[in-house]
C-alpha cells in the first residue's frame, strides 16, 4: 500500500496554530509555542509565516472563504429545517475558528487587515440573513415587513458574532473546549431562530416549536 504524501508544512502549521489559538486564545500563543508543538525550528516557521499576524490572516482568509461558500446558499431556504441547518452550519464555522470571536476586540485593535475584513464578513452575514428571512416570508412561514427583516437580520448578525463571548462569560473555564461545541451550536441556533417566533402564524409556530424541541439544549 502506497504511503500518503506528507502534508505541506505550511498547511500543517495552520492546523496546529488553529488548535492552539482555539485552546488558549491567540494573545496567549507565541510563535515559539507553535514551533515547539510542531517539532520544527522557529526559522522553519518564519520561512512560511514571518509574523504571527500572517498566521492570523491566513486562518481568517480560510474561515472567510468557508463562510461565504455557505452564505450564498441562503436563497435555497424554503422550510424551517433549511433555516435551522443554515444557521447551525454557520455557527459550526464560527466554532471551528472560535479564536477569532474569542479575542475579536483585541485582534481588531492590532490587525488593520482584519479590521477591514471583519466588516465585510458582517455585511455578508447581514445580507444572507435578510435573504433567509425574505425566503421564509415568501413561503408564508413568517409575516415580517421589510423593515422588520432588516432589524431582525441585524440581531442575527449580533448573535452569530457574540454568542461565543456570551458562552465564555457564563463558563470561562469550559465553554470553548472542544467537547462543548455541539451543545453550543444547538443553543445558538435555537436562540437565533427564536427571534422569528413573534412573526410566525399560529400553525407555523407549532411546526417551529416542534423542530426546536427535536434539539433540546442540555442544562
Amino acid at each position: 500500500m502506497a504511503k500518503k504524501a506528507p502534508r505541506r508544512t505550511a498547511e500543517r502549521i495552520l492546523e496546529v496554530t488553529l488548535g492552539l489559538f482555539n485552546r488558549f486564545g491567540e494573545p496567549n500563543v507565541s510563535t515559539t509555542l507553535i514551533s515547539n508543538e510542531l517539532g520544527i525550528s522557529p526559522g522553519n516557521l518564519y520561512y512560511h509565516y514571518p509574523a504571527k499576524d500572517e498566521l492570523v490572516n491566513a486562518l481568517f482568509t480560510r474561515y472567510k472563504a468557508d463562510l461565504l461558500e455557505l452564505l450564498v446558499s441562503a436563497p435555497e431556504i424554503k422550510h424551517w429545517e433549511d433555516a435551522w441547518f443554515f444557521i447551525h452550519h454557520l455557527m459550526e464555522r464560527v466554532w471551528t475558528h472560535r479564536f477569532i470571536y474569542r479575542d475579536l476586540n483585541d485582534l481588531l485593535s492590532r490587525n488593520r487587515r482584519l479590521e477591514s475584513e471583519m466588516k465585510d464578513v458582517l455585511q455578508h452575514k447581514d445580507t444572507a440573513f435578510q435573504v433567509m428571512l425574505a425566503r421564509l416570508n415568501h413561503a408564508g412561514l413568517i409575516n415580517m415587513s421589510e423593515a422588520d427583516r432588516q432589524i431582525t437580520a441585524r440581531h442575527l448578525v449580533l448573535q452569530s458574532t457574540w454568542w461565543l463571548s456570551y458562552a465564555y462569560v457564563r463558563q470561562p473555564r469550559h465553554a470553548l473546549e472542544d467537547d462543548n461545541g455541539p451543545a453550543a451550536m444547538v443553543e445558538a441556533a435555537q436562540s437565533m431562530l427564536a427571534l422569528c417566533k413573534p412573526y410566525v402564524p399560529g400553525d407555523e409556530k407549532r411546526d417551529l416549536d416542534r423542530l426546536l424541541s427535536c434539539y433540546p439544549v442540555k442544562p
